[in-house]
């Protein structure tokens, strides 16, 4: 077995292990939830095993006290599968001394209303929730890692890095996205794994999340569409009118709403909030989230688009590598208890990421594939809305930057706008 890399979700489990009786770690199927979990569990039930599952779920209904004895923390593996067990969880944590007692993994949430499964508590101040997601670049090994995204919020006069990463580099792993088993893969074998995870949302798990029964054609085109319009802040009327455009059978909204929930459900997309600032001008603030899926291999294996495909039309490469920039950047600021959010508002100025740490602090982020052009675009953008901050009720911006995925270097700008290629960026 090769040795363990730790990523920022240890380092979060750590420090939330040591506050909480029992910490909740979500995220997509194949991100590495049960392996990050088993490196810190002293004993483990796996709810899932085929040889003990019917037992597991009999003794969950009659006696869940006994699923909980072991060592801590005791890890609880694919827990949703017998929702009852949070409650036995929450009454164990109560009268426990200490904290750190169980941990519990899971690919989807639960049904809210179970009948006599259902959670009678919410399990506030008992339970810490991780999210986690598939890997960022440096936590792959991808990113050199020269640049800190901490440190830039100490505003540094200089810096500098050289970026590894070439435009086919940068094309091949959007396409295979930042999947654990896929990173030590030869490359055509990696690229299938992100179509494998598509097959099996489409045939089995959106009719297994919330037991309704879902055609798995509808759901490709409706993953298809959500492809469309990704990094964007589309309506599901907009997905809709979409989908009519583009697709041989149509949905109504109220389909699409629920397509997409059970898509959440399954930590497969992951929005982006807006942020709303303080402004000097009485601009409204548009305040719907914006499109994303959890990695960008997703949408490249639902569009069945490979590297090469993105190297030939710059503009969907553009859409997808926002995707795997926004990712890498919710990973970064998880480890600095911080926030990503974006910006637009009704003058359809933009910005594409907002990263908001707890003490008020907050850099703005442009999002570009690279060149000059774009990336005078992104500090223009990034500038404008700079100005438009009532700086009088809230903190000027850290620091400003544009994230690119192709470029050679990582500098500062005479206007003290960072470029960073993302091939060099780290938490």
């Amino acid at each position: 077995m090769s040795e363990y890399k730790k990523r920022v979700a240890d380092l979060l489990l750590e420090r939330k292990l040591a506050g909480k009786g029992a910490v909740l770690i979500e995220g997509p199927k194949w991100c590495g939830k049960t392996t990050t979990a088993e490196q810190h569990a002293k004993s483990i039930l796996y709810m899932d095993d085929p040889s003990k599952v019917k037992e597991n779920l009999v003794t969950a209904d009659l006696a869940p006290q006994d699923l909980l004895a072991g060592d801590t923390p005791r890890l609880l593996d694919e827990w949703q599968i017998a929702p009852q067990l949070w409650d036995a969880i929450r009454f164990e944590v109560d009268h426990r001394e200490g904290y750190g007692h169980f941990i519990l993994t899971g690919s989807s949430v639960p049904l809210e209303d179970e009948g006599e499964n259902a959670r009678h508590h919410s399990g506030t101040g008992r339970f810490s929730w991780l999210r986690m997601r598939p890997m960022a670049l440096y936590e792959s090994g991808e990113s050199n890692g020269a640049i800190s995204l901490k440190d830039l919020f100490s505003a540094p006069e200089k810096i500098y890095a050289h970026n590894d990463l070439s435009r086919e580099d940068l094309a091949f792993l959007v396409c295979r996205g930042g999947w654990p088993a896929a990173v030590n893969m030869e490359k055509e074998i990696a690229l299938d794994q992100a179509f494998d995870y598509c097959d099996a949302i489409a045939e089995r798990d959106m009719s297994r999340v919330d037991k309704v029964k879902r055609s798995p054609e509808r759901v490709r085109r409706l993953m298809r569409s959500y492809a469309r319009n990704q990094a964007a802040q589309a309506t599901f009327e907009t997905i809709a009118a979409d989908m009519a455009a583009n697709e041989p059978q149509t949905m109504d909204t109220d389909t699409i709403s629920s397509y997409i929930n059970a898509l959440r459900k399954m930590f497969v997309v992951e929005e982006s909030e807006a942020w709303n600032p303080n402004l000097r001008s009485k601009t409204a603030v548009r305040t719907s989230n914006t499109r994303y899926f959890t990695d960008p291999s997703i949408g490249t294996a639902i569009m069945q688009l490979g590297p090469q495909d993105l190297l030939n039309d710059f503009n969907t490469f553009g859409l997808f590598f926002e995707t795997m920039a926004v990712r890498d950047l919710r990973t970064y600021a998880d480890a600095l208890m911080g926030k990503v959010f974006h910006y637009r508002d009704s003058d359809k100025l933009e910005c594409d990421a907002v990263v908001h740490l707890r003490n008020g602090d907050y850099g703005l982020i442009e999002i570009k594939i690279g060149g000059e052009t774009l990336i005078e675009e992104g500090a223009e953008s990034l500038k404008s809305l700079k100005n438009k901050l009532d700086t009088t009720k809230m903190k000027k911006p850290s620091f400003m930057m544009v994230l690119i995925g192709i470029g050679s270097t990582a500098y500062r700008r005479d206007d003290g706008i960072y470029v960073v290629p993302i091939g060099c960026l780290k938490d």
